[in-house]
């Protein structure tokens, strides 16, 4: 489960494809969206390391999450550390759906 930054709480659900290649950020984003989802924020990700990373290719991913106009966090999923790098780098992708929760 993650919280949004509007406050929504959701349950997080990794979508079963990963990028068959590494892609830019930009790239990435869209693929994410092709498969009806969209890239893990920095939380998200630090959740897919603790709980499915056997699940996951151990490399670099992008997040959701951007530095500045030129570059984007990245989550790797050997040691779950988070670095922002260029956004022109080529990770890898996974998609995530969040499905909000109601009382």
């Amino acid at each position: 489960m993650t919280t949004k930054k509007d406050g929504t709480h959701c349950a997080v659900v990794l979508l079963p494809k990963q990028a068959e290649q590494r892609l830019t950020w930009k790239k990435a984003k869209t693929w994410a969206a092709k498969q009806g989802g969209e890239l893990p924020s920095r939380p998200v990700a630090a959740l897919l390391f603790a709980n499915v990373k056997d699940k996951l290719n151990p490399s670099w991913h992008w997040t959701s999450d951007e530095d500045d106009a030129s570059f984007a966090w990245l989550c790797t999923f050997t040691l779950g550390i988070q670095y922002d790098f260029h956004k022109s780098y080529e990770g890898g992708v996974v998609a995530v759906r969040l499905i909000p929760l109601t009382a």
